[in-house]
């Protein structure tokens, strides 16, 4: 292929595109240049470097470049090739749904040591209700990581629950999953998800609005609001709160991401509703991140 006189080459590309990534201070310039080059090109990029030689042909060229516009623009890395990947599973997304965040990968592996560590796991199908289900990647990954729990995956998205149920044929476990249209917020919720649990989970919503517009602008200006924000920070953990304490078995685990400042008033509210032996785990960076607690009080609806 020739433009202007020069034969691209795959590595040449990287190079160029690398070098224009990093001036316009786009962080994991390299990175972002494979990853995009892979997805053009149909390979991983392992083979980008395997066949550096290889020509790039006009149309990958002007693939290549749209994209890159597009993150140059602020769109996030994940919805160009509405990839992301989570647990070592790959998983849809697009701008229907929150891109899965190294964060709840911890939500993920605290609630199963709990839940383990609760005798959760050792019963006949444990059933798990995920609340704010979004792309599925809890409800897919508890699925598989427990082959004989029942989940119901919950989110008041109808667009979201489309890209859950994709992630879930795409892993083979759709036929465990049950799929509902419901918001906790709403009166009726307990109602709509009927049955008793043995664990609820959830990454709600928990950015105070007065935080919003402090976000960056790939977040803002492309992640659903409605799956990020809310007016003060914690109207979803008092209505899955109320909620779980009436659904949970006695016993059963709650088990909350949290707003990195948010752990004293998560634990106050979950207190409130009859948990107990209530713990806190940091993340990567130190902060608060995971909260669960075990119901002990059981409640009346």
């Amino acid at each position: 292929m020739q433009e202007n006189g020069r034969q691209w080459q795959t590595v040449d590309l990287l190079k160029a595109a690398e070098k224009h990534f990093k001036e316009k201070d786009i962080e994991s310039s390299r990175l972002h240049a494979e990853i995009l080059l892979a997805y053009v090109m149909q390979s991983n990029r392992i083979e980008l470097y395997l066949k550096h030689d290889r020509p790039v042909y006009q149309s990958e060229l002007e693939k290549f470049r749209s994209l890159c516009r597009e993150r140059l623009n602020g769109k996030p890395l994940q919805y160009i090739t509405g990839e992301q990947i989570f647990f070592g599973y790959s998983f849809l997304v697009d701008e229907r749904v929150l891109i899965p965040r190294p964060e709840t990968e911890l939500v993920l592996e605290h609630a199963l040591d709990r839940a383990v560590a609760a005798g959760i796991t050792e019963g006949e199908m444990p059933t798990i209700l995920d609340i704010g289900t979004g792309s599925g990647c809890l409800a897919v990954m508890l699925a598989l990581k427990l082959p004989d729990a029942i989940i119901t995956a919950v989110d008041f998205s109808a667009k979201a629950l489309e890209v859950a149920e994709h992630n879930a044929n795409k892993h083979g476990v759709a036929d465990r999953i049950r799929f509902l249209q419901a918001d906790v917020l709403s009166p009726g919720f307990i109602d709509e998800v009927e049955g008793i649990y043995d664990m609820v989970l959830s990454n709600p919503p928990y950015i105070p609005e007065p935080e919003w517009e402090e976000l960056e602008p790939e977040v803002k200006n492309h992640e659903p609001k409605m799956a990020l924000a809310t007016p003060d920070g914690f109207e979803f953990y008092r209505a899955i709160a109320r909620s779980a304490s009436v659904l949970l078995k006695q016993g059963g685990l709650l088990c909350f991401e949290l707003h990195a400042e948010g752990a004293g008033k998560v634990r106050e509210i979950i207190s409130a509703h009859g948990f107990r032996d209530i713990e806190v785990h940091k993340d990567y960076s130190g902060w608060d991140r995971v909260l669960s607690g075990i119901l002990t009080e059981i409640h009346e609806e």
